[in-house]
């Protein structure tokens, strides 16, 4: 029988529920379903991740306690065993390669949060797109000529080049050869577990398609 938080029979629902996928590196790369994780955990090519990151095989984990009403669970003869929410495969350690999207989410993931003219780091809501060379003299809305940028480097910048703001470009922009995020973004619930490994915050406007011109 397969229970929820509270205890009441859940049926297949929760076999398929989410489950987010880690590489060897713990970046995300794809979300299964639980049925699909215990298979995964059970012949040993991945591993259950707990909340402080500890690491289990199917034994270890199905060994661990399960508190009543407050852990999901499925339930198993004599016992019942934990849901994990996030596995680590142990061989793969590759990101899949796919379009990059042109988004604010990984311009800002590119330029590593860096303010591209001063060099200091700041959160993204401290942050802006810059036109390398500003449209009003021609410059185009693409990967090899919008930079993060802080406010203040930003007025300081203005309208002009950097050369005619005597401004000086950390790196020369260049559209990455594939997207630094985990592009899945899958319906329904994210739970908890799956905080520490993802950025969801306003991710529609972070990874909003960018009009390229």
């Amino acid at each position: 029988m397969v229970t929820g938080p509270e205890g009441v029979p859940d049926g297949g629902r929760m076999l398929n529920s989410q489950v987010l996928v880690l590489n060897r590196s713990f970046l995300p790369v794809h979300v299964t379903t639980v049925r699909r994780a215990f298979t995964l955990l059970y012949i040993g090519l991945a591993k259950a991740v707990d909340e402080e990151f500890k690491t289990f095989d199917f034994d270890s984990w199905a060994a661990l306690s399960v508190a009543v009403g407050q852990e999901e669970s499925i339930g198993m003869v004599g016992r019942a065993i934990r849901i994990p929410r996030v596995i680590v495969l142990q061989a793969y350690d590759r990101l899949p390669r796919r379009h990059v999207r042109f988004s604010r989410l990984n311009i800002y993931a590119r330029d590593r949060n860096t303010c591209q003219y001063c060099g200091r780091v700041f959160p993204k809501h401290e942050l802006n797109l810059d036109h390398v060379i500003p449209r009003s003299q021609g410059g185009t809305s693409n990967w090899e000529n919008i930079v993060c940028c802080c406010l203040a480097c930003n007025r300081i910048k203005g309208g002009r080049t950097p050369e005619q703001a005597g401004m000086r470009l950390i790196s020369r922009p260049r559209r990455p050869r594939w997207t630094p995020y985990m592009s899945v973004s899958p319906k329904g619930a994210r739970y908890k577990a799956w905080a520490p490994f993802l950025d969801t915050v306003d991710i529609s406007y972070w990874n909003a398609q960018l009009r390229e011109e």
